[in-house]
């Protein structure tokens, strides 16, 4: 059953998820226990979490997660010793969470105020609690409790409602907690202003549980919610000892769902309901303007439990109503847990229904994309931008109105990666872009795939012309608020004949395609993480001559080189932080004004995603500086060139299987590593044609330069094009990963990891083996040792005659990158001046 439905997992696994309801991060000196992290449980009581099904599941997941013994002792001392900022990234790339929605009315000691959460979540939203802000507001030192009459109050309280509303995504109640939710939503005002004078009565500071009070609280921010366009998540089903579970079944919600004035409002039901799940079930399916909201049901339960609940949910409930969350809470395993947990449940029920017959694979991964992120985005009315959340304005025909959007957002670039490897856009008015191109795409010529880096047509022999176009779908998942120009946004399209059906010459699809095929057969993902290398240079006018110079004449890791630079790479590092890519390392290197920016490893369809914007933003900030930053191969032939060189591991249920272990270890990897790498060593000499894409390439992959020019493999030997590798943390007999230097800046990243992609998946199929690795300098062994292809011309041909990248990336496609490949051999051989050019387009 699992290999039939791989396709699901790898959606389920793969999907960035918005997070519709958490709360706030603690600072690590909180003296809030972290054994809350596993419990709604308070007091004494807590000390018997321990004992529970979901304590013991958890921290096992976090101590895998962590490397370290699963002991909530050592859980604890490698928290200590990493501190928040390390965890907190880990906690969070793990989850793959592109957003979180905060009810930051939750009150921690210590707690870490909204914006601190960026550091690990691009896009950060706020859910105002109404109880908090009616409680804020009385208990205000500035205000006379006897002075209060209801009138005042209200007017205070919606006042303040009206004055945030702009700049939040929700609002939410806990009236579960305090009264119960068999709200009236009718209730006078004679009542409720006897509420008011009881609670003043009471001790400062308040908190309101009278109930007429909060059902007229309830009713005020209803009228808000509705003038305002904002959902209202509700408290409902079980939570920590303060609510009495009686009065928490969302049945009782009924008068307000009956209420036509709120007939419009949008209400959430928070954690699935649990126990009530089936009764929440059947309200989302009767009344229009009820939603269903899972979080704290997962993790919190066990996995049957887990599994029955969204099981009820999804029983009556419209698909397009369920939505994930994590409830996560003080600690950032909490986003972890509800976010893996959430996963392998969604793809339980999901897959047992495609058993039953209830949906369609396709139709469970369109499920995937409704519950992990889709639903929340609708219902919040968010344009999730990797770093920013925009309400679009919402108008009678339920359509954007363009004027509106262009007060926040002018221009879309919608791009995409060409066969030359050169980054190419459309760009669209966002109006137009979120009311048209947003769902139906932009045209594109056939043409585009055979454009060469020399002239804007397709190449003789690509089988593409300028008959047939194609739609550019924006990815929104790649959405994208430029850090350097902050009225445009960039989003990475896919290439499709139609909405839905793919164009075989796109990339971005033939890297899926091959990863499928590596999920499928062998259960195997592979992560890929870029060292991009590129120079820097300025403009130099002499005599009206124009020159672009090298930007320093410094030396590999040179202090002064990157304090020269350090404002500029601050920018760069900076965008790609707002961009959700994260830097691991940044330096000097050996080329006049030559520089390194390392990323860290991601699933190698992201990777290729993020190096494309991670050259848009260097390019980009230093366009705004007056310098340009090229990432040609050999800008200089008398210096050193620059590669893209990437590290690539292989995982398989969040382990890394690409490492060795005590029962099986060939030179520090497992089986199935060195059978990929030895596919990957077999087909080296192909894969060329899509990494070292560029006659330019070749002048770089010299012997002697780290570059990889002999056909061999080390542990760490940065001379052999394959270097398998021990970083800190790994025993040293063992390698984690392996790195593949002859890739470089002209590549399309995603036709290059697919091209790595296909040859390991030979690999594993024949169970291929490595020869012995070479240990010192392959130059010293140049008799024994076959040169890697030393010019393009020898790699296309060896392209041309490999049968398994045909088989698995495709005859048209690959037929159409040979005929660019020989134009540009051709042009250059007869222009050899050209290449000045190219710092401009790479």
């Amino acid at each position: 059953m699992e290999a039939r439905y791989a396709e699901l997992r790898r959606a389920v696994e793969e999907t960035a998820a918005v997070d519709a309801h958490a709360h706030n991060l603690v600072d690590t000196a909180s003296s809030l226990p972290f054994l809350r992290c596993f419990s709604e449980a308070d007091g004494d009581a807590l000390a018997f979490a321990p004992h529970s099904l979901s304590f013991k599941r958890s921290l096992k997941e976090i101590a895998a997660l962590y490397g370290c013994e699963a002991s909530l002792e050592k859980v604890e001392e490698f928290r200590k010793a990493q501190g928040l900022s390390s965890i907190g990234s880990k906690c969070f790339q793990a989850a793959n969470v592109s957003a979180i929605l905060v009810d930051d009315g939750l009150a921690f000691d210590k707690m870490l105020e909204l914006e601190v959460h960026k550091e690990f979540v691009p896009t950060v939203g706020r859910v105002l609690r109404i109880e908090w802000l009616a409680e804020t507001i009385i208990n205000d030192d500035s205000f006379s409790g006897s002075s209060w009459t209801l009138d005042s109050f209200t007017e205070t309280f919606v006042a303040k409602l009206k004055s945030v509303a702009s700049k939040i995504v929700g609002l939410k109640s806990i009236a579960a907690y305090r009264s119960g939710l068999e709200i009236d939503p009718c209730v006078s005002k004679t009542d409720a202003e006897d509420g008011l004078r009881k609670e003043l009565t009471g001790q400062r500071p308040l908190r309101i549980t009278n109930k007429s009070l909060i059902d007229y609280l309830f009713t005020c921010s209803l009228d808000i919610s509705v003038q305002s366009h904002l959902p209202m998540q509700i408290h409902t089903g079980f939570g920590d000892k303060d609510l009495d579970l009686r009065k928490c079944n969302p049945l009782y919600l009924r008068a307000v769902l009956e209420d036509e004035r709120f007939a419009k409002c949008q209400l959430v039901l928070l954690h699935a309901s649990y126990p009530y799940s089936k009764e929440a079930s059947y309200l989302a399916s009767v009344y229009s303007q009820v939603y269903l909201d899972f979080g704290l049901a997962i993790p919190k339960l066990s996995v049957q439990g887990m599994v029955s609940s969204l099981k009820e949910l999804l029983e009556l409930a419209p698909i397009n109503k369920v939505m994930f969350s994590s409830d996560g809470y003080a600690f950032p395993e909490t986003y972890y847990l509800g976010s893996r947990r959430a996963r392998d449940v969604v793809y339980r029920v999901l897959s047992a229904a495609c058993e039953d017959g209830d949906l369609s694979i396709e139709e469970a991964i369109d499920a995937v994309e409704d519950i992990f992120r889709r639903n929340a985005s609708d219902l919040y009315k968010l344009n999730v931008a990797n770093g920013s959340i925009h309400q679009k304005t919402m108008i009678a025909d339920s359509t954007i109105a363009s004027s509106c959007v262009e007060q926040d957002v002018l221009f879309v670039r919608i791009v995409w990666n060409d066969a030359s490897g050169q980054h190419r856009c459309r760009v669209v008015p966002a109006g137009r872009f979120y009311e048209i191109a947003r769902n139906k795409g932009v045209g594109l010529t056939f043409a585009s795939m055979g454009m060469t880096s020399f002239c804007d047509g397709p190449a003789d022999g690509t089988n593409l012309t300028g008959v047939g176009e194609i739609r550019l779908m924006p990815d929104m998942s790649t959405l994208l608020r430029l850090p350097w120009s902050t009225r445009e946004e960039m989003v990475i399209a896919d290439m499709q004949i139609r909405p839905g059906e793919a164009w075989e010459y796109c990339p971005r699809y033939v890297l899926r395609k091959v990863t499928k095929v590596l999920l499928d057969e062998f259960n195997v993902t592979m992560k890929a993480g870029f060292e991009n290398e590129f120079y820097l240079r300025r403009k130099l006018v002499s005599e009206g001559h124009e020159r672009w110079v090298p930007y320093d004449n410094s030396s590999y890791c040179s202090t002064s080189s990157f304090d020269g630079a350090s404002s500029i790479l601050q920018e760069v590092y900076s965008s790609l932080k707002a961009a959700n890519i994260v830097v691991e390392q940044l330096h000097a290197e050996a080329g006049k004004g030559q520089f390194e920016v390392a990323l860290k490893y991601v699933l190698c369809t992201l990777a290729a995603d993020n190096l494309i914007y991670a050259r848009e933003i260097i390019k980009s900030v230093a366009r705004k500086h007056g310098l340009i930053a090229t990432f040609l191969p050999k800008p200089d032939l008398n210096d050193i060139g620059s590669g893209s060189h990437v590290h690539l591991s292989l995982w398989k249920n969040d382990q890394n299987v690409f490492m060795g272990s005590n029962e099986y270890s060939h030179y520090g990897m497992s089986n199935v590593g060195e059978q990929f790498l030895a596919g990957v060593y077999h087909h080296l000499p192909s894969i060329l044609a899509f990494t070292a894409p560029h006659p330019n390439s070749y002048d770089r992959i010299q012997p002697n330069t780290w570059s990889g020019a002999y056909l061999c493999w080390g542990k760490e030997n940065r001379e052999a094009p394959l270097r398998t590798a021990c970083p800190p943390g790994v025993p040293l007999d063992m390698v984690s990963n392996f790195e593949i230097k002859s890739f470089d800046g002209c590549a399309n990243p995603h036709l290059g990891l697919a091209a790595i992609v296909a040859a390991g998946i030979d690999g594993l199929r024949k169970g291929l083996k490595l020869p012995e690795p070479i240990e010192s300098n392959p130059a010293d062994y140049a008799t024994k040792l076959k040169r890697l292809p030393q010019d393009l011309l020898e790699s296309v041909e060896s392209l041309a005659a490999d049968k398994t990248l045909h088989e698995l990336i495709g005859d048209k496609l690959i037929t159409a990158v040979i005929a660019v490949r020989k134009a540009e051999i051709d042009h250059y051989s007869k222009n050899p001046g050209a290449f000045g050019d190219l710092i401009h387009r790479y």
